[in-house]
């Protein structure tokens, strides 16, 4: 049975998926919050967008206070990933093109809608989109991973996928990460390497995860069949029309295209101000978000 918010009469379908290796991760941002922005003023219909980004690794606001920042920001580009700090909580992840990336925003007009309401709507949509390939889905926090959450996907142990959520006037995203192809293991590595460099063995103050690649793989591991991002997004669609909702295709447009501009501004500020160079005459960086 499909979640109360995912029975939308209509769906306003934005397809991101295929920008290719110039689609950087901060237009993606500025473009959810421009997306809430017109959802929640009523000006859209409720939005499904799908993304992919090519080597970038999405860092939180808690990770640019790791003591040594800057050495691990230089190892992650010398592995050849651009490194980009969101506009909203989490923690490290990686994007490349076997990671599909879903938004879908509902508008909080009217009546409002509870963190645990969006969280519990993406994992009944990732629930029904896989239940073909027999396996199943369990949300709980997965120790070990990258980024972890009460709402992390797994099979089995192995998380696949992570969701968050952002909510900007009016209207709310809640985001996934799906590991649809290649090594997940070799995902956590880098993120594992990325911390043991941030931190070099120094007490901080905030938890940052432990990470295990042996708790993490994609679906394609998973399942053992040869998936693809594409076939994931036909299953999307698939999906979201068994609830009964009309999918149409759209892009930004009108003055969606102001508030896009004015949300990238700020994510590129919001990266600009993040230093991660060393400081002269210190082996620690202060960054501040």
């Amino acid at each position: 049975m499909s979640h109360e918010l995912l029975r939308q009469p209509k769906w306003r379908v934005i397809d991101q998926s295929h920008f290719g290796p110039l689609f950087d991760a901060k237009q993606s941002f500025a473009t959810d919050d421009a997306l809430c922005t017109a959802v929640g003023s009523g000006r859209s219909d409720p939005v499904v967008r799908t993304w992919v980004h090519e080597h970038t690794v999405v860092l939180g606001a808690a990770d640019t206070k790791l003591p040594h920042i800057a050495e691990a920001v230089s190892f992650l580009r010398r592995q050849g990933y651009r490194v980009v700090v969101r506009n909203s909580g989490g923690l490290a992840v990686v994007l490349d093109s076997g990671v599909l990336n879903i938004s879908l925003v509902f508008p909080e007009t009217g009546r409002s809608i509870a963190v645990e309401q969006g969280y519990e709507a993406m994992c009944a949509l990732m629930a029904a989109m896989l239940a073909p390939y027999g396996v199943t889905i369990e949300a709980g926090e997965v120790v070990g991973s990258y980024c972890p959450g009460r709402y992390d996907l797994s099979i089995g142990g192995q998380k696949f996928a992570g969701i968050s959520q952002r909510r900007v006037r009016g209207g709310v995203a809640v985001q996934i990460y799906l590991c649809v192809t290649g090594s997940g293991s070799a995902r956590a590595e880098l993120i594992r390497r990325f911390y043991e460099l941030g931190r070099q063995g120094k007490q901080t103050t905030f938890a940052y995860p432990l990470v295990d690649p042996a708790v993490m793989a994609s679906l394609s591991e998973l399942t053992g069949r040869p998936l693809s991002v594409a076939e994931l997004l036909v299953a999307l669609w698939r999906t979201l029309q068994s609830f009964g909702g009309q999918l149409y295709s759209s892009a930004l447009e009108g003055e969606e295209w102001e508030w896009y501009e004015y949300y990238w501004a700020r994510m590129v500020e919001r990266n600009a101000v993040v230093s991660f160079e060393k400081p002269s005459g210190t082996g620690d960086v202060a960054a501040d978000v």
